[in-house]
């Protein structure tokens, strides 16, 4: 009885007007009524990413965001800088190798963000300028890390490049505060079901006139991903092919929900259930996997497992006995760590039905707790409503 508790980092829960509005009968992609929704969308997504320039849809998930941000700016051959701060960075570089690209990777720990100053300086040692594009990720959805991009774009302006700077914020949109322009993000690649409230089946690249410039003078042989046809038919308010009609129903009244609870309102509203999440994780006496609290995501947070007891057990009996879904462990955090979103649909009584669940199920497993952290998170957020 009662509703399922999705607290993984996305997809996250969505409002019911949302749902209403994915459930109304499709309409003509090629009618007049699509034209003016695809017109208003158009714009009304602009604000979100922070930018003024043009935002692309695609019909996809955020994968193929990243294929469409990769194969219209570079050509096969080109060296490309990554910082691997997660199993999502790992998986873009795997992807650029595969499309012919040579990355150039930046380990790291994943328990950090980027390290802008090691950017700079791999940027200032390529004098001959092969390298054509800088990617990183803005929150990385595995480790609840989120890197200062603003600090990035610095480093390759100081070290006087011109390489691309390509960022995944499809964990990132529309919960932890993003600014495209502001930044000087060539390429923002996003997706529908993390802070937009959306299902899965959207992808977004966000360009900037450089990245528009570099896919008109090359580019990988794409179809489907092309920015060109796609800028084309969206200057009408249309598409190239078939969009996901029903899909955009559901963002243009996310994006209504976004506008009126207003930016700020909501990127405020995840760090106060973050801060929460973070109380309660500490008064457990559990370890926060992220190691500086300069990086402490908005979006999850990643929760390491005391030595001995396995994460996807913990998890398995939060789900049977309470309906509650975690996050995992992903790539090399397998089995080590579990996630819990907390971002999207929610609100704080969410959050302390889920801290709730989280702690009945420690006790459950045998996970030795040293403290309430339910407590812990109702006094931060009691703090907060003071305020």
């Amino acid at each position: 009885m009662g509703r399922h508790f999705l607290q993984i980092p996305g997809p996250s829960p969505e409002p019911d007007a949302v749902l209403r509005a994915i459930s109304a009968t499709t309409i003509d992609h090629r009618g007049p009524e699509f034209q003016q929704l695809g017109s208003r969308l158009l714009e009304a997504i602009k604000p979100v990413f922070g930018t003024t320039n043009p935002v692309i849809i695609y019909s996809s998930s955020g994968t193929g965001a990243w294929e469409g941000a990769l194969t219209n700016t570079l050509s096969v051959g080109d060296r490309v800088l990554f910082y691997e701060t997660g199993h999502f960075a790992s998986l873009w570089i795997e992807m650029a190798t595969r499309l012919g690209l040579r990355p150039d990777v930046i380990g790291s720990d994943w328990r950090h963000g980027v390290d802008a100053e090691a950017i700079g300086q791999r940027l200032a040692e390529d004098t001959a300028h092969e390298i054509k594009a800088v990617c990183c990720v803005h929150n990385e959805t595995s480790t609840g890390v989120t890197s200062d991009i603003r600090a990035v774009r610095e480093a390759i302006d100081a070290a006087g490049h011109p390489a691309l700077l390509m960022v995944d914020t499809i964990s990132g949109l529309a919960s932890a505060d993003y600014r495209h322009d502001e930044w000087g993000v060539d390429v923002t690649v996003s997706g529908s079901q993390k802070g937009l409230m959306l299902p899965p089946g959207l992808g977004f690249n966000a360009v900037s006139d450089k990245a528009v410039e570099a896919s008109k003078n090359g580019g990988m042989p794409r179809s489907y991903w092309d920015w060109a046809p796609i800028l084309e038919a969206n200057s009408r308010g249309f598409w190239p092919t078939t969009p996901s009609t029903n899909l955009l129903f559901g963002l243009e009244v996310a994006l209504q929900m976004l506008e009126e609870e207003g930016m700020e309102a909501v990127f405020a509203r995840h760090q106060r259930h973050a801060a929460a999440t973070r109380a309660a994780v500490r008064a457990w006496g559990l370890e926060i996997l992220c190691l500086d609290e300069r990086y402490y995501s908005p979006v999850l947070t990643a929760v390491v497992m005391p030595e001995g007891h396995d994460a996807d057990a913990f998890r398995k009996v939060v789900l049977d006995r309470f309906d509650m879904s975690l996050g995992s462990g992903l790539g090399r955090l397998a089995g080590t760590v579990f996630r819990i979103g907390h971002l999207g649909w929610i609100n704080d009584l969410t959050l302390m039905g889920t801290l709730a669940g989280v702690q009945m199920g420690l006790h459950l497993s045998g996970v030795p707790v040293a403290g309430d952290g339910v407590a812990a998170a109702m006094a931060v957020l009691e703090e907060e409503a003071r305020a």
